[in-house]
């Protein structure tokens, strides 16, 4: 059984909790598994519709295209994040909006080329953040369930990256009704980061028993609730998104970004 410690209070901008060569290999992996996934679909999948209500699965694809070229080095994250300012709104809206609009004019197989060609290169790029850059707090606070928070530039880069196409990856595998790949050596310790971050937002006691390739036995304190639902299911609940559970607690309301 795999025990989260009772979290303790956190102080200055959110930074990342797995040591820095998971967290790489895992960036590199998820890209590889992303590219996987998009190479297999059919002409037919690229128009469904996903729980992100604004994204088929072509826009989708197109975001985590984008995202994934923003890693690649800081001349695309400036650019991004100028085209994006210039937009106005939510910081965070107006920059997937240009990712999906500045992939649109492809063909899925030249998406599909793009994604080949960046994703190497964005795991390349994280790899190279220097420790320094990725102490530094992110210029704007986000907003994380209604809430807003401060994110070193390291959370963003080692974590949320990651994050990011692993729930794309998990949105477009059920939009299409595929099984998702998922292995206890890398979805599973992407999911425990997830669960003891949950863990630290909440601190509160509880027992948590996921299920699935990707889950495990988590727990802290004592006189908590017992939970036991699907891995992903938990993710995609404390990401906001809709998941078919029989579990229903207040804990389960505690977002976690994605």
């Amino acid at each position: 059984m795999s025990t989260t410690d009772r979290p303790h209070t956190r102080s200055g901008p959110r930074r990342p909790r797995m040591d820095r060569e998971t967290a790489m290999r895992l960036a590199e992996t998820e890209y590889a598994r992303f590219l996987a996934l998009l190479r297999s679909l059919t002409p037919d999948d690229w128009t469904r519709p996903t729980d992100c209500p604004a994204w088929d699965v072509r826009a989708m694809a197109g975001h985590t295209t984008g995202m994934a070229l923003m890693a690649t080095g800081l001349p695309q994250t400036l650019r991004q994040s100028m085209l994006a300012k210039r937009r106005g709104g939510d910081p965070l809206d107006a920059l997937t909006a240009l990712q999906v609009d500045e992939h649109a004019d492809l063909t899925t197989a030249q998406l599909v080329d793009r994604f080949a060609e960046v994703g190497p290169r964005a795991a390349r790029g994280r790899r190279r953040s220097p420790a320094v850059v990725r102490r530094m707090k992110l210029p704007d606070a986000q907003d994380v369930g209604g809430r807003r928070e401060h994110w070193t530039i390291g959370y963003l880069n080692d974590t949320i990256l990651t994050r990011d196409p692993w729930m794309h990856r998990m949105d477009i595998s059920r939009a299409t009704g595929r099984e998702p790949e998922l292995t206890a050596d890398h979805d599973g310790v992407l999911v425990a980061d997830v669960v003891a971050e949950w863990a630290e937002r909440h601190a509160r006691p509880y027992r948590l028993h996921l299920t699935g390739p990707a889950g495990g036995d988590f727990s802290a304190g004592s006189g908590g609730p017992e939970l036991s639902l699907d891995a992903v299911d938990f993710c995609r609940l404390l990401s906001g998104r809709p998941a078919p559970s029989p579990t229903t607690h207040d804990l389960l309301d505690v977002a976690v970004p994605f």
